[in-house]
């Protein structure tokens, strides 16, 4: 099977996070990144913060990295914790909500998606809801 994120995925992704935020009467900017960790899709609604542009890459790039929520890679990295200072590796992680990585039916991570914009809980929502567009289909990939 090939392990990879597809564009139809990707924007289907996007079309579910926007949805969300939309629901949540939000604004973000929504990154999808493949396997490798490099941009598949992006969206910036209407609005959003140009400065969230980053923070969504970056969350999503973190999220592929670790293989791991941003959200529990950010209780990780507090002082006295394993991945403490993590943050200022690979040119910049972040490391609270709103990444999440994206697995396919065999279990195999095969991107991630980042959500920047609004609160870290609004974020980590949004981002929930583009993983939940690919989770009913039989496989995240073509």
């Amino acid at each position: 099977m090939n392990h990879e994120i597809t564009l139809e995925v990707a924007e289907r992704m996007i079309h579910a996070a926007k949805s969300k935020a939309e629901e949540l009467k939000i604004l973000e900017d929504i990154a999808v990144v493949d396997a490798s960790g490099n941009l598949k899709a992006f969206v910036r609604m209407d609005g959003a913060w140009l400065r969230s542009i980053d923070k969504a890459i970056r969350k999503a790039r973190t999220a592929r990295y670790f293989d791991m929520e941003t959200a529990e890679i950010g209780k990780m990295s507090q002082p006295g914790q394993p991945l403490f200072g993590v943050e200022h590796s690979n040119g910049g992680l972040i490391t609270f909500g709103g990444g999440i990585p994206l697995k396919d039916t065999d279990g195999m991570v095969i991107g991630a998606v980042g959500v920047s914009g609004s609160s870290v809980d609004n974020d980590a929502k949004v981002a929930k809801a583009a993983v939940e567009a690919c989770s009913s289909r039989k496989s995240a990939t073509a």
